[in-house]
């Protein structure tokens, strides 16, 4: 019957400190664990600290997140973690939402907040989308700026006879880009 925690950030950038710190304002976890650099888009079962935490849960334990979404993103993966975690007999209690989940009032809240969270991941990635199609419609350039000529790694191949390997590491590049660079150019009709 412990109190176990459970905290994740995005990226590698971001700190768990702020959630593990505003956890311990209100509960006293006796077992930590954190995915640090891995999304809430990655299964919960498929991240490797909540895989621990997973196993190291018991019936009667209690586990606290700071929010619904350090659970995941995606409502159906929330809900089937939620539904495994309640059948091995754990609660689970949200401190930003402020409910338990494993009443129904909490569960329902929190279907609730996990389409929520869903939708606003949807509409992340439309204004993302936009934002792309929107610099492509301005001729902006976009991605990563071509440190390679493709003529030069084309005609060096083509003169020494070489091998996709070979002139890779010819211009210190790798094998993808020299595939790239060879490709034939589709001329349309």
């Amino acid at each position: 019957m412990a109190v176990i925690g459970y905290i994740r950030v995005s990226t590698v950038d971001q700190s768990v400190e702020s959630q593990r710190h505003n956890i311990e304002q209100l509960h006293k976890v006796e077992e930590w664990f954190a995915d640090e650099g891995v999304s809430g888009a990655v299964r919960a079962a498929d991240r490797p600290g909540f895989a621990k935490l997973f196993g190291y849960l018991r019936k009667g334990d209690t586990l606290i997140v700071g929010a619904v979404d350090r659970l995941g993103r995606d409502t159906l993966d929330v809900l089937a973690t939620v539904e495994a975690l309640q059948n091995k007999g754990v609660a689970i209690i949200s401190q930003r939402e402020g409910f338990d989940l494993s009443t129904s009032i909490g569960k329902a809240m929190l279907t609730m907040l996990a389409a929520v969270a869903e939708l606003e991941r949807s509409n992340i990635k439309a204004r993302q989308m936009a934002g792309i199609q929107r610099a492509k419609a301005e001729g902006k350039a976009l991605g990563r700026v071509k440190t390679i000529n493709d003529n030069q790694v084309v005609a060096w191949r083509k003169d020494n006879g070489a091998s996709i390997a070979a002139t890779a590491a010819q211009f210190g590049i790798s094998v993808a880009s020299v595939k790239r660079a060879c490709r034939p150019v589709l001329v349309p009709l």
